[in-house]
């Protein structure tokens, strides 16, 4: 990691929930950042920022007036995603937001959309394209140790304890763990194996009855050809989650577990401990099958978001996940929902993808 050269970039985090309070952590404990405000309604916002000496705002519309940051950090409450990206647009302040950008494609083509037309770096918060163990197993996706990638297989399962839900968005619709995790899931899966292009997807509620789903298990079918399964629960005592097996995030246990693993024509990869399987002379199922465990240096992600930021708000680098790779990322979770409601199979339509027809 390069040493910050400049003035740190003055950033303000909107919402000091869950992921605000890592956000503001983050912010901290980077050179190239500093933390201008926290901007969050409730007392607990008020008394964070205390903590951490730094100014305190009801809303944006209040800070702006007062002082203006350079960079902003989204971490409302799904259903405010649009309504705040709208008004860091029209302030004309790069900002990246969590993800989802929006409960709904719609919504979010229209802060897209906006964003671009006023020139406004904006950028969405999914994280795990900056944690290094996901780049090196793009490379070697990419530099085709895997050969043609056939099929891929995700699980994301994890208990939310009932006082998670005191919070009553967490029970609306836009807050189950398919908006909430499993977007995760599908945009890192998206970047490693290409566009999807078609889901079919069941899910349930039986168990909390909550208008949200807690379990849903979706197929995917990339524009490579190769087909998947992600499985996803938040009522499951488990140890195979990108949380529990990546160690990434030291609220949840690390259980040295695997939760995906990418098949191809010569080889296939295991995430996170990146273990390359093949075999030596040629593909058999007859023939010795040997491990490799590629190389990773862990690094934290949300501190490496926090400085492609810093490092997008001075002109210095380019997004990693831009908020139009969210937009395409969100166009497959609203494609698993309507496949979960109507039990059809979905296609997904992407600019990604009408982009790639265009030049043929």
């Amino acid at each position: 990691m390069t040493v910050w050269n400049g003035a740190p970039v003055k950033i303000a985090v909107l919402g000091a929930g869950l992921i605000g309070k890592r956000h503001i952590e983050h912010v901290l404990n980077e050179d190239c950042a500093q933390l201008m405000a926290i901007v969050d309604p409730t007392d607990m916002g008020k008394a964070l920022a205390a903590a951490n000496g730094t100014s305190w705002y009801p809303d944006f519309a209040a800070m702006i007036r007062c002082e203006r940051p350079e960079g902003v950090m989204i971490s409302t409450p799904n259903q405010m995603h649009v309504v705040n990206g709208l008004e860091v647009v029209a302030a004309g302040v790069p900002a990246l937001v969590e993800k989802p950008l929006a409960d709904d494609v719609t919504e979010a083509t229209k802060l897209v959309e906006a964003a671009e037309r006023a020139g406004v770096p904006l950028l969405t918060g999914h994280h795990r394209r900056h944690n290094p163990l996901v780049q090196e197993a793009k490379k070697a996706i990419d530099a085709g140790r895997l050969g043609q990638i056939v099929s891929v297989n995700g699980t994301c399962w994890f208990y939310k304890p009932d006082d998670y839900f005191d919070l009553p968005w967490r029970r609306q619709r836009g807050a189950g763990p398919v908006f909430m995790n499993l977007i995760h899931d599908v945009d890192t899966l998206r970047y490693l194996c290409g566009e999807v292009v078609e889901v079919h997807a069941l899910e349930s509620n039986a168990l909390r009855g909550n208008p949200v789903e807690e379990t849903a298990v979706i197929l995917l079918k990339f524009a490579s050809g190769a087909l998947g399964t992600v499985n996803v629960s938040d009522k499951i005592v488990s140890p195979w989650s990108w949380e529990f097996t990546t160690g990434e995030n030291p609220a949840f246990s690390h259980t040295q577990e695997t939760c995906y693993m990418i098949g191809g024509t010569r080889g296939s990869l295991s995430v996170p401990y990146l273990d390359l399987w093949y075999n030596a002379s040629k593909p058999s199922w007859v023939e010795p099958i040997e491990r490799e465990r590629l190389p990773v240096d862990r690094k934290d992600p949300l501190g490496l978001q926090v400085r492609n930021l810093c490092g997008v708000v001075r002109g210095l680098e380019m997004p990693v996940v831009s908020a139009r790779e969210g937009l395409e990322t969100l166009r497959v979770i609203e494609a698993v929902k309507q496949a979960a409601a109507t039990g059809r199979a979905v296609s997904v339509s992407s600019q990604a993808l009408q982009e790639a027809a265009h030049h043929c």
